[in-house]
């Protein structure tokens, strides 16, 4: 197969949950047919990373773009104007680009690709109208972006803000339904998301789900002693949906595990934190923000267990996986949890209120048995079933599928 990959973005960094399946996925197709990688490229990035993308891909095409400063008055301004001169949200219509447009018209012709791929929904918005396009169209939904934006908005404090995000989240769904709808078929990351789709949006091309995978090369067993009563959360930091999880953990659930284990610490390690996030390193002393860091490994091999007390999101989360192929235990939300295919009190613990959270940690800080049987459990289940190679294997077939079917 001859493969357009359409992408918002270079992947490198692999910083992301979506960049590091992206990645995988592309890696694994790329060795066995011919990967034609486009996306638009941000000013003030670093050369080289485009010189990684002959690791996923054979050829490359860079559309020129500038995202707006995420400051005022120029932030500010460019949100007034998408909320009085358009219906789009203004997370996908940012990325609009008529040069980007106009190179996937070049591209997406039947002597040059078999098959136009679309890697999130954001890149959709530079899509030529259905109709010009003479290839078949896949798009690769890693999260139903409007389930995010509906709990963002379900989620937030403050009038303007519950006012704003659910402006949003109703802008996306209308576009998330007409866009999906427009593609020859839609793969999603979990089961969840593709019932999702096929009953609140009414779709007909849903090719089905591609379980979420892990390098077990990469992620291995860590031996050795961890640090007493150490949480770890791993995550992008400039995420809506993290910062939300840290923070709730660190208003709601902190003091709560503080009462009965006064020594303990939580390290919060991802890229870009904001503000509010690095506050909380300033408000409790037993909080440490990284920032970005060049391997995630060690901060894995070092804790107790890891958190993900996520109340907002879609899609699955790729670092419970390469958490458990390290084998440390789990706490996560059935949300954060969401889309894996894991049992409660074997594979993780799961817990949805403060008081259950706080409960599994304190479970878990006091028995290094539960840590063991949990931690092996869920390092077990990786290995056994979820390398990228067996998941490339689906998406590679539901390509086919629409290929064949392709009028």
């Amino acid at each position: 197969m001859r493969i357009l990959w359409l992408k918002s973005g270079p992947l490198h960094p692999l910083d992301t949950g979506g960049k590091i399946r992206t990645f995988n996925t592309l890696r694994e197709l790329n060795r066995r047919h011919r990967v034609e990688f486009m996306a638009l490229w941000q000013e003030g990035l670093a050369p080289e990373l485009r010189s990684k993308a002959a690791g996923y891909s054979a050829t490359q095409h860079w559309t020129p773009w500038r995202e707006t400063p995420k400051r005022f008055p120029q932030l500010h301004a460019d949100l007034l104007r998408n909320l009085l001169l358009t219906r789009l949200p203004y997370v996908l219509d940012k990325y609009r680009s008529p040069a980007m447009l106009a190179a996937i018209e070049e591209a997406a012709r039947p002597d040059r690709c078999d098959l136009l791929i679309c890697d999130f929904l954001t890149p959709a918005i530079n899509l030529p109208v259905r109709g010009k396009l003479r290839v078949p169209t896949i798009l690769f939904q890693h999260n139903v972006e409007s389930l995010i934006w509906k709990r963002t908005a379900q989620n937030a404090s403050g009038t303007v803000a519950r006012v704003y995000f659910r402006d949003q989240w109703r802008r996306i769904r209308e576009y998330e339904a007409k866009a999906c709808a427009a593609f020859d078929g839609v793969i999603t990351v979990s089961e969840d998301d593709a019932r999702i789709l096929r009953e609140e949006f009414g779709l007909k091309n849903v090719l089905g789900a591609v379980p979420t995978g892990v390098d077990t090369d990469h992620f291995q067993a860590v031996e050795g002693k961890r640090a007493p009563r150490s949480l770890v959360f791993l995550g992008s930091m400039d995420w809506m949906p993290n910062i939300d999880a840290v923070q709730w953990f660190a208003d709601s659930i902190l003091p709560l595990i503080e009462s009965d284990f006064p020594d303990f610490t939580l390290t919060i390690v991802g890229r870009n934190p904001t503000p509010s996030v690095r506050a909380l390193a300033e408000r409790h002393s037993r909080v440490r923000v990284t920032g970005t860091v060049d391997d995630v490994r060690p901060f894995l091999a070092a804790a107790e267990a890891t958190i993900v007390p996520l109340r907002v999101g879609g899609g699955t989360r790729i670092k419970i996986f390469e958490a458990m192929a390290t084998g440390i235990p789990v706490v996560s939300t059935r949300i954060g949890a969401e889309g894996l295919p894991l049992r409660h009190d074997r594979d993780i613990l799961l817990a949805d209120t403060p008081e259950e959270f706080a409960h599994s940690v304190g479970r878990l800080f006091r028995s290094a048995e539960l840590r063991r049987e949990i931690g092996h459990a869920g390092l077990s289940l990786v290995r056994e079933k979820f390398g990228w190679a067996a998941s490339t294997d689906i998406f590679e077939g539901y390509c086919k599928q629409v290929i064949s079917n392709y009028p």
